[in-house]
């Protein structure tokens, strides 16, 4: 499939529609053309995204609304318009949205899985947003597939779990996606549809009104076309969110190579094409350390899929009990995994955790490093819509909580590739910054 690439950035979008020199309502029916031309093959969205009529008359009356609030403050200007103002975004069909049922891509009773609102999507619309529709996720965003299909090749997988989410950006359907990430979520779809996916630290997203997998790991995420996007996205989502002003060091960032086992992991295609990023990074002036980091990695893994197997098994215990019958039967093993796990493997999970953060943020200081920098993925999507691919290479990151952005980094026979770039606890915004010179450094790297 030829890629269409005529989906618009987040950043200058919303800009447009706060000044008024583009025309929220328009872009909302322009948006449902595409989704209706296009989401047929890719299949991104719940039951095609939610009415046209739905999307049109919400973003009308949020400009009737701000409308009124300019008059009475004398702005016309859309200086007093929020952040989001109009922009569209697709959720994830695991966060809970007032107006739409939560399937999880499961045969539960929608009854049985409802919740309030969550605080992720909340943020969004107090931004100005406005809700597209439910995005494709795997079920409970765990391994079973949903039906959607990679935009640049049909014949490929998205990635998962936020399948639907990344399609969608990728596709040009929705300019900004919700996703989430318990192992490699949204860093590995964003890395197989070419778009840019950003897992914040643990925590600095709220998971409230979020169907759980495992409770202690589960991070709120995003997807946009570019940094700026995420950037934007993340001045809304994100506790705290400050941004960064570029104080300290001078000159261009040291970026940690993890090397040793870690690395290992990764195809021997995966592997060409990173390094032709990492030549490209050394071309533009940057310093790269290899450092065997992550040695115990085997473990590491182990650990971590244990946690996710006990936690997913205490979030699904009633539901499990009443439907076990329902689930897909690699969410049944892991729930059945879960069960069976002794308590102390949970408790080794979750120290685990800032064992292998502490450890890193030591590494990094011995070496002089201001960000890791590693591929997002084995390799290119595989073939099939069956399998949504390894997340391995996502995975320490995510137990240690750190913040990852993911950014495409060329292509390898019309499939994407990307790399993934994660700095210490806490430090989002800086991650953020790095990330946008970054990417325009390894984008057309392969």
């Amino acid at each position: 499939m030829d890629n269409d690439r005529t989906g618009e950035a987040l950043a200058p979008l919303a800009a447009a529609f706060r000044t008024g020199d583009r025309d929220p309502t328009a872009y909302a029916n322009t948006l449902c053309d595409r989704i209706e031309t296009r989401d047929p093959e890719i299949r991104a969205w719940v039951d095609g995204a939610k009415s046209r009529a739905w999307l049109t008359d919400e973003t009308d009356a949020l400009r009737a609304r701000h409308s009124r609030t300019e008059s009475e403050s004398d702005a016309s200007d859309g200086t007093n318009r929020p952040p989001l103002f109009g922009v569209p975004v697709g959720v994830k069909d695991i966060f809970h949205v007032d107006g739409l049922a939560t399937r999880a891509r499961s045969e539960l009773p929608p009854d049985a899985l409802a919740g309030q609102e969550s605080t992720a999507v909340r943020r969004l619309r107090a931004a100005g947003a406005t809700v597209a529709g439910k995005t494709h996720t795997t079920e409970f965003a765990y391994f079973a597939p949903a039906p959607t299909r990679n935009p640049h090749d049909l014949d490929h997988t998205p990635g998962g779990s936020s399948s639907g989410s990344a399609a969608a950006v990728a596709s040009g359907t929705t300019p900004l996606a919700l996703g989430t990430q318990t192992v490699g979520s949204v860093i590995r779809p964003a890395a197989f549809c070419g778009v840019v996916g950003f897992k914040p630290t643990r925590g600095r997203v709220p998971t409230d009104g979020v169907i759980p997998l495992a409770a202690s790991v589960d991070h709120v995420g995003t997807f946009t076309r570019d940094v700026a996007g995420a950037a934007l996205a993340a001045s809304v989502l994100l506790d705290g969110w400050d941004d960064w002003d570029g104080q300290g060091p001078t000159g261009k960032p040291t970026l940690g190579v993890p090397s040793g086992r870690y690395l290992d992991q990764v195809s021997d295609i995966g592997r060409e094409a990173f390094e032709q990023a990492l030549d490209a990074l050394a071309d533009a002036g940057y310093e790269l350390v290899g450092v065997e980091a992550i040695s115990d990695i085997d473990d590491v893994n182990d650990r971590h899929n244990t946690l996710v197997a006990a936690e997913a098994a205490l979030a699904h215990g009633e539901w499990y009990d009443r439907y076990a019958d329902r689930y897909a039967d690699a969410t049944r093993e892991l729930i059945e995994d879960g069960r069976s796990a002794p308590v102390s493997a949970l408790v080794r999970g979750r120290r685990g955790r800032d064992a292998l953060r502490d450890s890193l943020a030591s590494t990094v200081e011995d070496h002089g490093i201001d960000a890791w920098i590693a591929p997002a993925a084995l390799g290119p999507a595989p073939e099939g819509i069956d399998d949504t691919g390894d997340p391995v290479m996502n995975l320490p990151w995510t137990h240690a909580g750190l913040p990852t952005i993911g950014l495409p980094a060329g292509d390898v026979d019309g499939l994407p590739v990307g790399v993934q770039v994660a700095t210490g606890f806490g430090a989002d915004e800086r991650l953020v910054a790095l990330a946008d010179e970054i990417a325009g450094v390894v984008g057309d790297a392969v």
